[in-house]
């Protein structure tokens, strides 16, 4: 068995397809008709965005328009005058359009790699993709196909890139096996959108798995069993039978209020990245926008992003929800995030450095323009602000202060707005749960990132193997960080939600509704199965748990306990 990350839910059972990569490589030589060479990538350049573009317009009948931007956002990128200007000035100094292709995306897709937000990592592996197919152009050479796979085909390739799954026929794949990706990757969004099987990110794939074999892939857990025997089949069989009938229990909450077992309602909202994702958010059933992150529109630009192109974003995200509450949260970017014209210093040690909060109160210019957006943005909506790594009282009062003193300059610009926006605390430090009673007293409503939370409080890097085994929010310190935050927030009669991914964990529902937590903010495809968690524990039951749990001592106690409840 071949353990990976459970990136698409679901039991696949089929045959093994490895699928190989074309050989891509060429020998760097140098031009002297730098013209010609210039013409020559921007005829590959145009062939790859026609072909891409076909690829779109396929997915929006095959998979849904909001996947199908995935692969317009591709063409946008491989347009980027920053990628196209770092080309042809490569040309001009006299290399190849190979040479001049792979040096300047490498040198963006490292950009993208070196960040700390796993959003922005996730264009690393897009610019990659982009790579292959202008390269693929460049060269003469054919890109992997996987539009003619037979049926109950198990796809097993190194890294199943968004135009690769663009080609897939859903019927004759029974379920993908790839070597690197994450449940954030854009193939992984697809691969759930398309509901096939997924796991990823098991090591040697393509070494230990061959062409015939029969194999299972278990995207619920993320194991991945070879040649298994009649026995085994026989218990995936039924398995698969298991889930297909749970996930057809799961659409009878679909439309339904997400309330408790003893009738208490809570809020089931979505985290989104773009405007595109509030889209995916509705047709999942969300209630609310639990967090928009604001910073695809500065990731994205070569200069600071105008009033009016901030306004449209969040006023675009406004209307599809259609006066539900949106949670917008402020410009988090610091040293880990090459945005070139906000010179931002490397930093040795960025998630502890000048970042978020403190890199906008240190711009309050540039702060302002995008106050001044969401200010006017909440003419059309329910538009709440949210600043995230927050640390101490003074940083909240700071941009509160900024808030009015936009207000103010609005008004006289004959501007309309609501006077009333409420302005909140992404809680995701130790030293904000320290003193959330502080907090709550000054702050419209918190919002627990827990990922950031959980790292902070452990002083973990989930992204460093060696200290991985820290990273939990089932450890006593993490539970005690947010029960402090929820039970500070409520005594003080404010909104208290969590964006992080715990809000979708079902083992630690029980917690939050005892701690009184009033909103859950999870990815779109996880929204019926928590309006289900939720659904199932009342106050009363989730207290006499609480009470049980939070006088054990060890990560390892805790997580028995929740699970041994969820039984």
């Amino acid at each position: 068995m071949y353990e990976g990350v459970n990136a698409s839910e679901g039991i696949g059972i089929g045959t093994v397809v490895v699928a190989v990569e074309p050989d891509l490589s060429f020998e760097p030589h140098a031009v002297e008709d730098v013209d010609a060479e210039k013409a020559r990538y921007k005829a590959a350049l145009d062939v790859f965005c026609e072909k891409t573009n076909a690829q779109a317009e396929r997915m929006k009948v095959t998979v849904g328009e909001n996947e199908a931007e995935i692969m317009s956002g591709h063409i946008m990128l491989a347009q980027d005058p920053g990628l196209v200007d770092g080309i042809n000035s490569a040309i001009d100094g006299g290399m190849c359009a190979e040479q001049a292709l792979v040096e300047t995306s490498t040198m963006f897709e490292n950009m993208f790699l070196s960040m700390d937000d796993e959003m922005f990592r996730l264009r690393a592996s897009d610019i990659a993709d982009i790579r292959t197919g202008i390269l693929a152009e460049l060269l003469g050479r054919e890109v992997v196909d996987l539009s003619a796979l037979p049926a109950g085909s198990i796809i097993v390739v190194h890294d199943l890139t968004p135009s690769m799954t663009a080609t897939i026929d859903k019927e004759n794949v029974a379920g993908i096996v790839t070597e690197v990706g994450g449940r954030t990757s854009h193939s992984a969004i697809i691969a759930r959108a398309l509901e096939i099987p997924a796991v990823l990110s098991v090591s040697n794939a393509c070494g230990a798995l061959h062409n015939g074999m029969t194999a299972i892939v278990d995207g619920i857990n993320g194991h991945v069993i070879s040649e298994p025997d009649d026995e085994m089949l026989s218990d995936y069989r039924e398995r698969a039978e298991v889930f297909a009938e749970e996930k057809r229990a799961l659409e009878a909450f679909r439309g339904k209020p997400t309330v408790t077992a003893d009738g208490d309602k809570k809020v089931l909202a979505c985290n989104i990245g773009n405007p595109d994702d509030a889209k995916t958010a509705v047709d999942h059933d969300c209630e609310a926008i639990g967090l928009f992150r604001s910073e695809f529109l500065f990731m994205d630009a070569k200069e600071l992003p105008s009033e009016e192109e901030q306004f449209e974003a969040y006023r675009s995200v406004a209307t599809t929800l259609k006066g539900a509450p949106v949670i917008i949260r402020t410009l988090d970017v610091g040293g880990d995030k090459e945005i070139p014209y906000m010179n931002l210093q490397k930093e040795d040690n960025p998630f502890m450095g000048y970042r978020a909060v403190r890199y906008c109160l240190d711009n309050p210019q540039e702060y302002k323009v995008q106050l001044r957006a969401l200010l006017r943005a909440s003419a059309f909506g329910d538009i709440k602000i949210m600043v995230p790594l927050v640390t101490c009282v003074e940083e909240l009062r700071q941009v509160k202060a900024l808030v009015e003193e936009c207000k103010e300059e609005l008004r006289t610009e004959g501007y309309k707005f609501n006077e009333n926006i409420e302005v909140g605390i992404m809680m995701e430090t130790a030293a904000a749960a320290n003193i959330a009673d502080i907090l709550a007293e000054e702050a419209a409503f918190f919002s627990i990132g827990t990922n950031d939370l959980t790292g902070y409080t452990m002083a973990s890097d989930r992204g460093n193997d060696k200290v991985a085994y820290l990273y939990s929010w089932y450890y006593p310190a993490v539970l005690r960080a947010i029960k402090n935050i929820i039970v500070n927030g409520v005594k003080q009669g404010i909104m208290v939600g969590m964006c992080g991914e715990a809000a979708a964990d079902p083992l630690l529902t029980p917690l939050l509704i005892s701690w009184g937590m009033e909103e859950f903010s999870v990815s779109a495809p996880s929204v019926l199965k928590t309006r289900k968690a939720i659904s199932q524990w009342s106050k009363a039951d989730a207290d006499a748990l609480e009470e049980k749990v939070m006088k054990l001592k060890t990560a390892e106690e805790v997580k028995a306990a929740l699970e041994e409840a969820a039984r």
